[in-house]
């Protein structure tokens, strides 16, 4: 492959990312709001945000709790948020003892309680232990804000009518993954808005 046509190559990956984007913007815009809203409702009355998925997921579940945790672009203070996906000893228990199905499902059954919200990733809408998470979270009545993408797979037949699912209907994981970082940030800059001190 010569030099120009890497560079052909990488400009296809940007404009077909721009153009995921694009389309994404108008019917995923409502539901951002959505999840936001939900999310600040939940921080108002001492809840939390707990947030799973597996592989670029579980990098885009500690992006998200590690803004929320410390801050996103505004100084504010710090608001409550676990990433399931980092405790390697908790993992690898649930794992070993049970099935890896429920490594995400069980953290949830422990640490879920009222008002909390579990923020489900998965680019298939097909992970397993993603799924079981949803329907532990669900079973527990916690709020579930769901990333998906293309057609939502088992997890959009899944979620209840209080859950809240942004699907990105791309066929390419990495537009999918791209998409999911995007609504994550607008998500976090949503709520700045709403707790962090007034200029």
């Amino acid at each position: 492959m010569s030099e120009q046509d890497k560079i052909t190559r990488v400009k296809q990956h940007f404009k077909a990312s721009i153009e995921t984007k694009q389309q994404a913007m108008e019917a995923l815009s409502p539901l951002i709001v959505s999840a936001a809203e939900m999310i600040c409702r939940s921080l108002d009355k001492g809840g939390k945000v707990l947030s799973c998925g597996n592989g670029g997921s579980a990098g885009d579940a500690q992006h998200f709790s590690s803004e929320m945790l410390n801050r996103f672009e505004k100084q504010r203070p710090g608001l409550a948020a676990i990433a399931l996906t980092t405790d390697s000893s908790t993992l690898t228990s649930i794992a070993n003892d049970y099935d890896y199905s429920r490594v995400f499902s069980r953290q949830v059954e422990a640490l879920g309680k009222s008002n909390d919200i579990l923020l489900a990733i998965s680019t298939s809408g097909n992970s397993e232990n993603v799924l079981q998470a949803v329907k532990t979270a669900q079973a527990q009545q916690l709020g579930v804000i769901a990333l998906s993408g293309h057609d939502g797979g088992k997890l959009s037949a899944l979620l209840n009518e209080q859950a809240i699912e942004i699907c990105v209907a791309a066929s390419s994981t990495a537009r999918v993954q791209e998409v999911h970082l995007l609504v994550i940030h607008c998500i976090c800059d949503l709520i700045d808005q709403q707790f962090a001190p007034q200029e």
